[in-house]
């Protein structure tokens, strides 16, 4: 499957369904499911413009989960314009249907969309929580 590493706490704002758009340098022409990997780095200036500007709850630095697969998402489109407030361009990744798994699957990230192969992926379907959705202040 492929997948995408993702800095905290975007990561975690992605997989329980309040961030819709991933923002990139680059475009993209995959389509399909596409694993959330949380890298090993976190973006303490994303997380207060989170808390600030977007008025979003997230949980602080040493709640997150880090060098896993988090949970997965349906890639749908690659745009260069959005109505999204998450979206910042220059392209942006348009996901819906969030799921976040249960338990972290630990993995070793990389830059770009990557493979990660199937046998590293347990019976994801037991292993699937429904996102919470927005927690807004």
């Amino acid at each position: 499957m492929k997948a995408l590493s993702i800095r905290q706490p975007w990561a975690w704002l992605i997989v329980n369904g309040i961030k819709n758009i991933e923002n990139r340098e680059w475009p993209t022409n995959y389509r399909g499911p596409l694993l959330i990997h949380a890298s090993k780095k976190w973006d303490q200036q994303g997380y207060e413009f989170i808390l600030k500007v977007m008025d979003v709850w997230v949980p602080s630095k040493p709640h997150h989960v880090y060098g896993a697969i988090i949970g997965v998402v349906d890639l749908i489109d690659c745009v260069r314009e959005h109505g999204s407030p998450w979206f910042f361009g220059p392209h942006g990744f348009v996901l819906e249907n969030a799921r976040k798994f249960k338990s972290p699957i630990q993995w070793r990230g990389q830059l770009g969309i990557f493979e990660v192969p199937n046998y590293v992926l347990p019976d994801t379907k037991c292993n699937v929580l429904k996102p919470s959705g927005a927690t807004l202040r």
